[in-house]
């Protein structure tokens, strides 16, 4: 081995360097393949930050989105943010928090808040919508439990403001979404949904917590009686679960 490249040169180290030198590369091209929903960064007020952070933007990818949807491209051509939100900075550093100025939970700010996410339906693998009334699907029948369909619904504050008359169920996941209710004429009118996980089914009624009587006029309805958008679920959960603080004045308060 004498004289030749091999005889003085260290494979053993030569791979050690090469991993590492192809583990940083790959840790590079995932940051910024994760940079493609979010950025550029901004602060609190909406304009751009300064600070993008060490690894710059990756340029556009086109993505052809199933079942006929389109396609997206990003980062540029993100969903726009939420413009024109009723909050107030409570200080002008970035990091203090915002207040509602107006009705929080009809505003969708807070726990209230929701994402301009598509006005679509979610599909499943075979591009039909996933979360449909039990109504509208004969494959699915109640076997088992409470079946809350035509109990009454009763408010936070022990008001009985509608009666149950459907189940949407996630047909492919198999299990139980939403309750549909139709509203007594003395809180509104037409139906509305309520997602499973926050409502109580009782033997003799079923218990949603989060909100009032006054509050179910304006929980946010659906276009179609047969599916359910990813807007329309995002403003509905949003709705509920805002009402888990803002519903009440005293929920505001410390709890301790």
């Amino acid at each position: 081995m004498t004289g030749t490249f091999f005889g003085e040169f260290d494979l053993a180290s030569l791979s050690i360097w090469l991993f590492w030198g192809f583990f940083a590369l790959l840790i590079f091209y995932i940051q910024r393949e994760n940079m493609r929903e979010g950025y550029p960064l901004e602060n609190d007020d909406g304009t751009e930050a300064a600070n993008q952070g060490p690894f710059p933007v990756p340029s556009d990818k086109t993505f052809d989105l199933p079942h006929g949807r389109g396609s997206v491209t990003v980062p540029s051509g993100q969903t726009p943010e939420r413009a024109d939100i009723p909050m107030e900075q409570t200080a002008k550093a970035n990091g203090y928090p915002f207040e509602p100025t107006g009705d929080p939970m009809i505003d969708g700010v807070g726990p209230a808040s929701w994402a301009p996410r598509r006005d679509a339906p979610e599909l499943d693998g075979h591009g039909h919508p996933k979360i449909v009334p039990m109504a509208a699907n004969e494959s699915f029948v109640h076997a088992a439990g409470r079946d809350p369909r035509g109990l009454p619904v009763m408010s936070g504050d022990d008001e009985i403001v509608g009666r149950v008359v459907d189940m949407w169920v996630d047909e492919p996941e198999q299990l139980v979404r939403y309750l549909e209710y139709t509203l007594d004429p003395k809180w509104g009118t037409g139906n509305r949904l309520v997602p499973l996980t926050l409502a109580r089914i009782k033997s003799d009624r079923v218990v949603v917590q989060s909100i009032y009587g006054k509050h179910f006029a304006t929980v946010p309805t659906i276009a179609s009686a047969t599916q359910v958008t990813l807007l329309e679920e995002d403003k509905i959960c949003g709705y509920y679960g805002g009402g888990l603080l803002y519903a009440d004045a005293a929920r505001q308060d410390p709890q301790l």
